[in-house]
């Protein structure tokens, strides 16, 4: 939708976890704009001096949701169910945005404890999908988004629970100080602010964060 209107530029897009992303900026990668599925990863740039912090706004919101196989039964039929799953898979905490919202959902709902010794950790949101999807796992937790992709492989049991996740999942954007081309990034990032954008963005599970 961008390069029709702007058919003199190329968008190329490097997709990844966050903290995957961050630790690539911080290593020198040549980047023009940073979308993170977390606040955490885009104000630990901002604030080591790697972004042009008044270009930083909340662009997205999302859910956490818990899955299961599509095929078969399954006995998990709330969100608190997952304490029964065999394999439950999340995000590795310790680099996945989901997997931190995961640890924080399960943490107050007083189930983390239970889960943590028997989890598989993904390294990204895609990969606990494809656990679940393929019936590796027998329950995971993954951005509502990413369950909508494969329908057909994955059903979603629930929404995390209303005040386990202190806030709402918010990706923001953020342009890099050192941006190779500034110009053309300001222009992509107030496009995917539009509400031309944001009608697209809606076809995939997302709201325009508040």
């Amino acid at each position: 939708m961008f390069t029709k209107k702007h058919p003199h530029l190329k968008i190329q897009g490097i997709y990844d976890a966050s903290g995957k992303l961050q630790s690539q900026i911080e290593n020198g990668l040549s980047a023009d704009i940073f979308i993170s599925a977390a606040t955490k990863q885009m104000q630990a740039l901002d604030k080591q001096g790697y972004l042009d912090s008044a270009s930083i706004k909340p662009l997205l919101e999302n859910k956490l949701v818990l899955i299961v196989p599509a095929k078969g039964a399954s006995d998990i039929k709330e969100f608190k169910d997952i304490a029964k799953a065999k394999h439950p898979a999340i995000g590795d905490p310790a680099s996945v945005p989901a997997g931190q919202y995961a640890r924080e959902a399960l943490t107050s709902l007083g189930l983390w404890q239970q889960i943590a010794p028997k989890a598989s950790l993904g390294t990204n949101v895609t990969q606990v999908l494809h656990w679940v999807g393929e019936g590796s796992a027998d329950a995971g937790l993954v951005y509502a988004t990413d369950a909508a992709l494969i329908k057909d492989k994955v059903h979603v049991v629930a929404e995390a629970p209303a005040g386990s996740l202190k806030k709402p999942i918010i990706y923001p954007i953020g342009i890099l100080k050192n941006a190779p081309q500034t110009n053309a990034a300001k222009e992509l990032a107030s496009f995917l602010q539009s509400e031309e954008a944001m009608q697209a963005f809606a076809k995939y599970g997302f709201a325009r964060a508040k």
